[in-house]
């Protein structure tokens, strides 16, 4: 099982780990919206600059689903802990912009999960399916804005990184 494999690499890593005292709070006062790709891992934050206590980060599926829960998690990092800045960074070739409702509609059924659970909701909004990766970045910024949650003077900057060559490209810098 995936665990076992977990729990060996994880007393390898103790063995070479070096303890280090740090603060919660993120030392470039920055959070960051991104999506839980598992192309991103080792890669977004070096591509950023970003190290291990320098910002929070929130992610979900497609960086699309602005619910409850994401605004919440931005409001933490500003208020609970001093972040000064967000940034939603969406990628190319992301999972969620090739969605087929039908398709995952048909693997809930077979694992078992109930037909009038899934009838209750718009599969492809729940799920976060999206058109656009780069129209999502941008509308993301826009529903993070527009929360009575998140302050005026809070900058949020949505971005774009390619998977192949690690360019970040900004589509929308809020001064």
């Amino acid at each position: 099982m995936m665990i076992d494999e977990v729990l060996k690499a994880n007393e390898n890593f103790v063995k070479e780990f070096e303890p280090k005292k740090m603060s919660h709070m993120p030392q470039k006062k920055l959070a960051i919206v991104s999506c839980m790709d598992t192309r991103l891992t080792g890669f977004l934050e070096p591509a950023m600059g970003i190290e291990r206590g320098d910002a929070k980060i929130i992610k979900n599926a497609g960086n699309a689903v602005v619910d409850r829960d994401v605004i919440r998690s931005v409001a933490a990092a500003i208020y609970a802990l001093g972040a000064e800045e967000v940034m939603v960074v969406g990628h190319y070739e992301c999972g969620m912009a090739n969605v087929d409702p039908e398709k995952l509609m048909n693997a809930m059924k077979d694992r078992g999960i109930d037909e009038n659970v899934i009838s209750e909701v718009d599969i492809r909004e729940w799920i976060g399916a999206i058109d656009s990766e780069e129209e999502n970045v941008i509308h993301v910024v826009e529903r993070i804005k527009e929360s009575p949650f998140i302050p005026d003077d809070v900058p949020v900057h949505g971005l774009i990184i390619d998977l192949y060559d690690a360019k970040l490209k900004v589509l929308v810098e809020d001064k």
